[in-house]
């Protein structure tokens, strides 16, 4: 079995069964004992940490900037982030197929590693060193929330705005895709009845695609 000694110093935690931290770094490229099963128990065990950490620090918070300030803390692109600040990726077990494509860096798998380590995490020392565990790794962003923020969404900010004026839906096309396909990038275009100029976004998928293009047309129609 490999050395895990730096990995358990930056997660400071030490598994007694080293074998849930091995399966919990394995993708199933690799093999068929894989930590799909303890990234499923970790997204569950995450939520609840960080929704009784939100539920308790904002009193006066409603269900709805709860609801809101969660999905912010628990996105795949903000866990991606937590995990490369202890550097997950370089302790992957990856396919060679994944590994030629780049997959130790990739955000979806550095997401899903890091809730499988926190499935392991509790599976292995119970929900209290779960719960110790993903504090300490959210402890930063969670001293630095600010309740009074705006945590919706451009597309969501967008569609408020024109339901609020009566409007149509706005309407997403992608312009074109380039790049491999664990590579890509994607052109999109956002239309909305209140003006014939178009806004145009650009992401590596195309949600992020679509809210640059949002994001894109809400200053558009401020500055109208």
């Amino acid at each position: 079995m490999s050395d895990y000694s730096v990995l358990c110093k930056r997660l400071s935690y030490q598994f007694k069964t080293p074998e849930l931290l091995v399966t919990a770094l394995t993708h199933r490229s690799a093999t068929k004992q894989h930590y799909e099963r303890m990234e499923f128990l970790g997204d569950a065990i995450l939520n609840l940490i960080i929704t009784d950490d939100l539920y308790h620090r904002f009193s006066d918070a409603t269900e709805g900037k709860l609801s809101r300030l969660r999905a912010s803390m628990v996105k795949g692109e903000t866990l991606a982030q937590v995990a490369k600040v202890i550097a997950l990726g370089d302790f992957l077990h990856l396919g060679s197929g994944e590994l030629k494509s780049g997959g130790f860096r990739r955000d979806s798998i550095l997401a899903d590693v890091f809730e499988s380590i926190i499935g392991a995490i509790y599976l292995d020392g119970g929900y209290e060193s779960a719960r110790q565990f993903v504090l300490s790794m959210f402890k930063e962003r969670l001293d630095k929330i600010d309740i009074n923020v705006d945590l919706k969404d451009p597309k969501t900010r967008l569609q408020e705005l024109l339901q609020a004026r009566g409007c149509d839906l706005p309407v997403y096309e992608i312009l074109s895709t380039t790049g491999q396909a664990h590579n890509q990038s994607f052109d999109v275009s956002c239309h909305v009845s209140l003006t014939e100029k178009p806004a145009q976004g650009i992401g590596n998928s195309r949600r992020k695609a679509e809210q640059e293009a949002a994001k894109q047309m809400l200053e558009q129609l401020e500055s109208e």
